[in-house]
């Protein structure tokens, strides 16, 4: 949840980690956005794997991973995405 800083981060980490599986993305910006700030970091350089966009999702290493764009943490489809984890990197919800 947040794909600022943190949330890319914690993104390009976990990539590394075969355990690891991510599916989808909240975050207020469109997936254009999602995939071009994932694309090009200013402080850690360019993402090295493939990246693209697609109608509600963006496409890392060819693995879709669902965007969403919703403010209310109650309203989150995690379920419908098969979600087990979520990474709050939003800073706005520390009460879940």
């Amino acid at each position: 949840n947040g794909f600022g800083r943190i949330g890319r981060l914690t993104f390009r980490a976990g990539l590394e980690n075969p355990n690891i599986e991510f599916c989808c993305i909240n975050d207020l910006v469109p997936p254009e956005s999602i995939a071009y700030l994932l694309k090009y970091d200013s402080t850690h350089g360019r993402f090295k794997g493939k990246v693209e966009v697609k109608p509600d999702a963006i496409v890392v290493n060819d693995k879709v991973i669902h965007c969403v764009s919703v403010r209310n943490p109650e309203e989150l489809p995690w379920g419908q995405y098969g979600v087990d984890y979520v990474v709050e990197s939003t800073g706005l919800f520390t009460d879940y």
